[in-house]
């Protein structure tokens, strides 16, 4: 698998090079598989490609903070990121990893995956509600996916020095909530990894066999994708369904 780890200067333009490297994949005609880490330089709040803005964001608090509001093509809740909180992104074939195709699957495959990388440094971490990781009862990671015909992308968020009060500021309790959440607020359900993000990256690369860095990038297709979608999203409801999975 290949390797990027690539922060770009805006949070548009973050969220596009994720998406721009699933139609990658998905253009080429053969498998073509990325792990992808990065970490925004700034808090930024985004939505699930189905989140009602006014639902789970307190959106006068992230005007005041000058937070932005953008929105990923995958499923999930809104999500608080930025400094102190890695994100990744694998672009996976489901030709090569068929039990992929199915979304309960590829939680699973994917979670357990990360945990186990991560046992060494952290024994306890599991798999928890529909795509979460969860140390001592707590939230470090929230993740979600958006499959196509042949690739699957799954990303996610890993806190690992994050200002959590942050969370407690800017997103309203989320609409869905997993049982074992037991309806605590932000503040008693989340926590950070006791993980620097250097040794963080480490494990993901070697998770996924990710030996084989990548210089290149689908440049005009971020720069494409941030003006036309990312930075042009209407707040007031979700964006038109993707005929072609979550």
């Amino acid at each position: 698998m290949r390797y990027l780890d690539l922060s770009l200067p805006t949070p548009a333009e973050n969220l596009a090079l994720d998406e721009a490297l699933l139609d990658e994949a998905e253009a080429a005609g053969r498998p073509m598989e990325t792990l992808r880490t990065w970490e925004s330089d700034r808090p930024m709040v985004v939505l699930g490609r189905s989140s009602r803005l006014d639902a789970e964001v307190h959106r006068d608090a992230c005007r005041a903070l000058g937070i932005p509001i953008l929105r990923r093509p995958s499923g999930g809740a809104a999500v608080l990121a930025g400094p102190g909180c890695l994100m990744y992104a694998l672009v996976l074939s489901c030709r090569q990893r068929p039990a992929l195709r199915a979304v309960a699957a590829a939680h699973r495959t994917v979670l357990s995956t990360i945990a186990a990388a991560l046992a060494p440094l952290v024994p306890d971490l599991h798999c928890d509600g529909t795509s979460d990781l969860v140390l001592g009862g707590r939230k470090v990671s929230g993740n979600s996916l958006r499959a196509k015909r042949e690739h699957l992308l799954y990303h996610g968020t890993l806190f690992y020095g994050f200002p959590l009060e942050l969370i407690a500021r800017c997103l309203a309790m989320p609409p869905r909530q997993p049982a074992y959440r037991g309806g605590r607020p932000h503040l008693d359900f989340l926590a950070n990894l006791p993980i620097p993000a250097a040794a963080l990256r480490q494990a993901l690369r070697a998770a996924w066999n990710a030996d084989e860095p990548r210089a290149d990038w689908p440049r005009a297709a971020v720069a494409r994708l941030a003006a036309e979608h990312y930075n042009k999203v209407a707040w007031d409801g979700p964006p038109p369904a993707h005929p072609d999975g979550e």
